[in-house]
């Protein structure tokens, strides 16, 4: 398996561990909001692991985008054609930036939550900003079916 297969697998199985995080952290933050719960310890470290998952998984999709992907350079270096094939423009734009917007939101809940004043107030920023986020990025998977579409599970 050479650099660019070990990344992509990574990637992908990545994946499910952030979907799981994220169910976590939103149902924490959603039943902490909606019970008036303090936001603890546990809270905290959920939000922290889910945040740093998608962080993990930002960094091996860039290695992938501007250094291993032969299939995304060759995209990249003809953006006209890109532009105009629906599974090349996915890779090229629409991934890579939902991702980004995504991974955005889950920045800005987590400080949002930091510096809120009350639990409820906390719970309620992270879930707003988490749910934003993760709906982002869940649309911006390759899921089967899509042009770009990728299996559920890597081949290994």
């Amino acid at each position: 398996m050479n650099a660019n297969n070990a990344i992509l697998v990574f990637h992908s199985l990545l994946r499910w561990v952030i979907l799981l995080l994220a169910a976590a952290a939103l149902f924490r933050s959603y039943t902490g909001w909606r019970n008036k719960k303090e936001y603890n310890k546990q809270d905290n470290l959920t939000s922290l692991f889910f945040m740093i998952a998608v962080d993990i998984q930002l960094l091996m999709g860039l290695i992938m985008y501007f250094v291993t992907s032969d299939m995304v350079k060759a995209f990249r270096a003809n953006m006209a054609t890109a532009m105009h094939e629906s599974s090349q423009r996915f890779w090229v734009v629409e991934h890579f930036f939902g991702m980004m917007i995504g991974i955005t939101f889950i920045h800005i809940g987590r400080m949002a939550s930091k510096k809120a004043a009350t639990d409820e107030a906390k719970h309620k920023k992270q879930f707003i900003f988490f749910l934003i986020g993760i709906l982002i990025i869940i649309a911006t998977i390759p899921w089967p079916g899509m042009a770009a579409g990728r299996g559920l599970l890597p081949n290994f």
